[in-house]
């Protein structure tokens, strides 16, 4: 029996990726990628949108570290650092340090990202629109709960 090399086993497992098992590793990235930080990351570097008093056209963009934490609102420091340090290793988007004073960082999205970026878009638009109608059921099921 050959041995297998590292490719061929990459390449084995891809073929058996279920996240349906247990030990699969997509669930860890459906897991990284089902989180809300991750999910409005992706529409803010996407600009899903102009940030609030800019009425620049949509379209992906990089932006500073700055301008992520003002657009996205409630994340912290902590969260927000974590959430783009796991996306950069995942590929998702890049980091560019620029030698300025200070020292400028912005985030881009990847090609990958940039592919992802559109089905998360369609969850955020979904859950924004339907909304009321979960705002309704929630009051439904609370008074027949009473």
């Amino acid at each position: 029996m050959p041995t297998q090399t590292a490719a061929d086993k990459r390449a084995e497992a891809r073929a058996q990726y279920d996240a349906f098992l247990a030990q699969c590793p997509s669930r860890q990235l459906l897991d990284r990628i089902s989180n809300k930080w991750v999910a409005l990351i992706l529409a803010a570097l996407g600009s899903d949108g102009p940030a609030p008093g800019n009425d620049c056209p949509s379209g992906p963009r990089a932006m500073r570290y700055s301008e992520l934490a003002q657009r996205i609102a409630g994340v912290s420091q902590k969260m927000l650092t974590q959430t783009l340090r796991s996306m950069e290793r995942d590929g998702l988007l890049t980091r560019t340090v620029t030698p300025t004073v200070p020292i400028t960082v912005t985030y881009e999205l990847t090609d990958l990202g940039l592919s992802l970026h559109g089905i998360m878009t369609a969850f955020k638009e979904w859950a924004e629109a339907n909304m009321d109608a979960v705002y309704a059921s929630r009051e439904r099921y609370d008074a027949n709960q009473a």
